[in-house]
């Protein structure tokens, strides 16, 4: 027995408008919107009283998607944990490869994006960088170059 595909990375997010607008800018596609509740949802998560909205986005290929999620009930957590460093355990990143890192940059720092250092060039194969997407992820960003 061996798995079929990944379907999908969660992210939870505090704006689901606002992640939707980045991802939007960032060239993924808008999928259903849906609101989550119910014994099914709160058995599945291990939550009681689970109330939200997922929003799922497409890559362009079709391959790959995000499900963005708001919690309205319970509230979501964050602390210690928002705005993780680069080599904080858990999920560390997600990647996207893009065909131009700088318009990329540029259409994304409108809805919050910030480098979290520099666009480098790796070993003239890929540019490379890191930047801070929302709810703090970190969203990696790699333009093939050679």
């Amino acid at each position: 027995m061996t798995i079929q595909r990944m379907d999908n990375v969660a992210i939870v997010v505090p704006d689901l408008s606002a992640a939707i607008a980045f991802f939007t800018a960032l060239g993924m596609e808008p999928g259903n919107s849906t609101p989550i509740e119910g014994v099914w949802a709160d058995r599945t998560v291990g939550l009681e009283g689970v109330r939200s909205e997922i929003a799922m986005m497409r890559t362009p290929d079709g391959h790959s998607q995000l499900e963005l999620t708001t919690y309205q009930h319970p509230e979501a957590l964050g602390g210690e944990w928002a705005n993780p460093a680069p080599n904080t355990l858990g999920l560390h990143r997600i990647m996207f490869a893009v065909d131009d890192i700088d318009d990329t940059i540029a259409r994304l720092r409108p809805h919050g994006a910030e480098l979290l250092g520099d666009v480098v060039n790796y070993e003239g194969v890929y540019k490379l960088c890191y930047l801070r997407g929302p709810a703090g992820i970190i969203v990696a960003l790699a333009e093939q170059i050679g």
